[in-house]
């Protein structure tokens, strides 16, 4: 497995290519990025929307013709979610808090399910697992373990670590009716920002090994295989900034 020693002299070799980098070098990949972690956290929910498709919903407002409202309305929310996640990252001068979790889920069903947005479960939630269903935490519980991993978030220190525990533990939580991947894959992007790293994105090639990581750790197995895959995903992605970046690297001035 990629250790973190590893992604973080990566993260140190990416910091400086950007100080020698000419103004937006970055744009394009960061560009492409944001319609690939929106196309891919949908899909792995069921999203029928293709990546092309998904870039002309969110860049040029185009209905794609057989497709569900849902599956539209559910790009837009997405996209604009995660540009919020952007937005926050870079004001990096207090916590993370309740109110962000909550009000980063509203804008993930803002319009897709608006009578959930931002609201925590009123009613019980059960997943489909190998070993059965698997029941989550009751609407009961939900707010004071929302409490503690709040508390706990609020003080651990940002980076890839913490970014993928806060994924599992929102997940093991399942705070919200539905839009609870959703929202925990952009809380993790938005703790890996905030860390200096770049958002990630897991595909749908990825989603059987993902659930089944998710489930392993659910079940009390460990999180291993689910921090295997995030940092095998990271590595990936560091590498692609670096490529890009090398690329954009500013020219030195020709003497005449």
């Amino acid at each position: 497995m990629t250790s973190p020693e590893q992604l973080f002299v990566k993260k140190n070799e990416l910091d400086q290519l950007k100080r020698n980098m000419v103004a937006g070098g970055l744009d394009g990949l960061e560009h492409a990025q944001r319609i690939d972690i929106t196309y891919t956290s949908n899909a792995i929910e069921g999203n029928t929307l293709t990546a092309g498709e998904t870039a002309l919903v969110i860049e040029k407002g185009i209905t794609v013709g057989g497709k569900p409202l849902k599956d539209h309305l559910e790009a837009i929310d997405h996209a604009r979610a995660l540009d919020w996640v952007v937005e926050i990252s870079a004001d990096g001068s207090g916590p993370i808090t309740e109110a962000d979790i909550r009000n980063l889920h509203h804008l993930v069903v803002a319009q897709s399910k608006p009578e959930i947005a931002g609201r925590y479960a009123d009613r019980a939630r059960y997943v489909n697992t190998d070993a059965g269903a698997h029941h989550f935490p009751s609407p009961a519980e939900v707010v004071a373990l929302m409490g503690d991993f709040c508390r706990w978030l609020g003080q651990a220190k940002n980076s890839p670590e913490t970014a993928f525990r806060a994924h599992r533990q929102l997940v093991r939580i399942h705070p919200f009716n539905d839009g609870n991947g959703r929202t925990a894959r952009l809380l993790m992007n938005l703790v890996l920002l905030r860390a200096g790293y770049p958002p990630i994105a897991i595909r749908p090639e990825d989603r059987p090994a993902y659930i089944a990581a998710l489930e392993e750790e659910q079940r009390g197995g460990g999180h291993e295989a689910f921090d295997k895959m995030m940092y095998r995903r990271l590595d990936q992605t560091l590498d692609l900034y670096i490529d890009a970046a090398r690329q954009a690297r500013a020219q030195p001035v020709s003497k005449s």
